[in-house]
């Protein structure tokens, strides 16, 4: 096991970028950026054992300063969306940015994929830490961050989250890196095969906030209980689908525990890549990149619909205004930690 640096490029305020590299003793590789704490290459062998990199990204910074639909990014102070932008804590009602429509997506400006961070490394993992001070995009607290990529030789991917408050506040961390295990570049992922331990999803209205209900996915083109191609359903005549132009819906997961467990996984037979999907978080956003549009990528690629696919591991969205959701309050002085693992086979 190994990290190597190098070079990254530099951003419009003049800031040095540095890419670390792990790589594993069965020739597996992942590396994440400082700029952002994003993650920028998965190198997985194919069932010859050929490598391809199997995350949707940009050659260089300048890619991910813009980033406008979040390849590789890690998401806060809040993933997913809240429903007319506020949110009430300990009495006071705050108000943040407005950057969907009435509604705040990934937290607001600036977003935690587009700052610097500091990076530490051990053999097999590089941590990126900073502190959002308080009122950063409107949320309470100064929190103290540390995002954790390893790589174990298992050819596990563990995207860790460790963070601590200073006062109450909202915390719903995720990383919206998009999958491809064809090899990015390569074309759509309806060809790819899903399975998805859930039995709901939160409904939403047109705008994509839950309304706090849990729709029941049995005998509809949501059920990915029973591993189906993706793109099986994903056109049908069907209200979920249509608000979404496809999957991009929180899964209520199935859990059986509070603890880590396996949640899905996804298969693409042509390469005979698999990633399982491990958390232990109470949802995930299965998006399948309907909104990919004509980007210019790594490698000289121009990405388009359904290039890649997002697995967002999450508390279920608009969950502070939502109260028979689990909430993602964290107290003053307490922590919080989080574990997601991408395992590749």
């Amino acid at each position: 096991m190994s990290v190597t640096t190098q070079a990254f490029g530099t951003t419009k305020n003049g800031e040095a970028v540095t890419k670390y590299t792990i790589t594993n003793a069965k020739n597996m590789s992942i590396s994440a950026i400082d700029f952002g704490a994003c993650l920028v290459n998965v190198n997985v062998p194919d069932k010859n054992g050929n490598l391809a990199d199997v995350v949707l990204g940009y050659d260089d910074v300048a890619g991910y300063e813009d980033n406008g639909v979040f390849f590789g990014a890690f998401i806060g102070r809040n993933g997913n969306r809240i429903g007319g932008a506020k949110f009430e804590l300990g009495g006071q009602t705050y108000e943040v940015e407005k950057n969907e429509g009435e509604n705040n997506l990934h937290g607001g400006t600036p977003g935690y994929h587009k700052v610097m961070y500091k990076a530490e490394t051990t053999d097999n993992s590089v941590t990126f830490s900073r502190v959002s001070p308080d009122l950063e995009q409107g949320f309470p607290g100064n929190l103290d961050i540390r995002m954790t990529y390893t790589l174990t030789d298992d050819n596990e991917l563990k995207i860790t989250y460790e963070t601590k408050t200073d006062k109450d506040t909202i915390c719903n961390l995720t990383n919206h890196s998009y999958f491809n295990l064809a090899g990015e570049g390569s074309g759509n992922i309806e060809g790819h095969e899903v399975c998805l331990k859930a039995s709901g999803i939160t409904e939403v209205t047109d705008d994509l906030i839950p309304n706090g209900k849990i729709m029941d996915v049995t005998g509809t083109p949501m059920d990915f209980r029973t591993k189906k191609l993706t793109g099986q359903d994903i056109d049908k005549d069907f209200p979920a689908l249509k608000q979404g132009a496809g999957y991009d819906h929180n899964y209520c997961i199935d859990k059986e525990t509070e603890g880590m467990e396996k949640i899905g996984e996804v298969i693409d037979p042509a390469s005979g890549r698999t990633m399982e999907m491990y958390t232990d978080l109470p949802g995930v956003q299965f998006y399948s990149g309907n909104y990919i549009n004509g980007v210019k990528g790594k490698n000289g690629h121009v990405y388009g619909k359904r290039a890649g696919f997002c697995f967002e591991t999450q508390f279920y969205p608009n969950c502070m205004n939502i109260p028979e959701f689990q909430n993602c309050v964290l107290k003053a002085g307490q922590s919080f930690t989080s574990t997601t693992i991408y395992k590749f086979i």
